[in-house]
């Protein structure tokens, strides 16, 4: 056990009115909602994690598969197990700037990620999507990220409906090496494999 932890249920006092309710606190979140490594700005040298993950390691960067025009990488801050993200390398905010090369690579490597999921956690469905501009909802609207949400029957319970909690069986790492092993072979445009890790 880690210095300071302990089994007990820690009681906090001026939290509000005392309810029924358990609580799952999530305090790794509070990156994300704060905008830790989020972009000062659109162009690629102003913080982009997109143009940043490329230059790591596979593992270090939690990319799936690299490409020579695009790479599959895990979300951080996944909606289900498995959530990926199919991003060109060339930092561009629109789709209509994708070249031929980048949006045939985007849609090939998006059709073996489903396969990847498909055969490494049995994903009964997908939510694909591009979110285009802050106003559609894109965290990173400078740099395009598809995103490829497995989806399984019964996946929306209490927990995300209710409890506003997403709970995730497993570690990033580690779903990063089941997929990256369940990666189909290219069926259409030859793919570069230029792994780093």
């Amino acid at each position: 056990m880690l210095q300071g932890m302990t089994t007990e249920p820690e009681q906090q006092f001026g939290v509000g009115t005392p309810d029924a309710f358990q609580r799952l606190w999530t305090p790794h979140r509070m990156a994300y909602i704060q905008g830790e490594n989020k972009p000062t700005g659109p162009g690629a040298q102003d913080g982009c994690p997109f143009c940043v993950v490329p230059a790591k390691s596979d593992e270090d960067g939690l990319i799936v598969r690299r490409g020579a025009h695009a790479y599959a990488v895990l979300n951080l801050y996944p909606y289900n197990g498995g959530h990926l993200l199919v991003v060109p390398y060339r930092h561009v905010a629109d789709y209509t700037e994708l070249d031929a090369a980048e949006t045939a690579e985007v849609a090939e490597l998006t059709k073996q990620a489903m396969t990847a999921l498909r055969s490494a956690s049995g994903a009964h469905g997908f939510n694909i999507g591009l979110n285009q501009g802050s106003a559609a909802g894109a965290g990173i609207a400078a740099h395009l990220h598809q995103h490829i949400v497995p989806r399984w029957g019964g996946d929306t319970n209490f927990m995300p409906v209710i409890g506003d909690t997403k709970v995730l069986p497993q570690l990033l790492g580690d779903t990063r090496a089941i997929l990256a092993a369940a990666w189909p072979e290219a069926d259409g445009p030859e793919l570069t494999d230029t792994d780093a890790g």
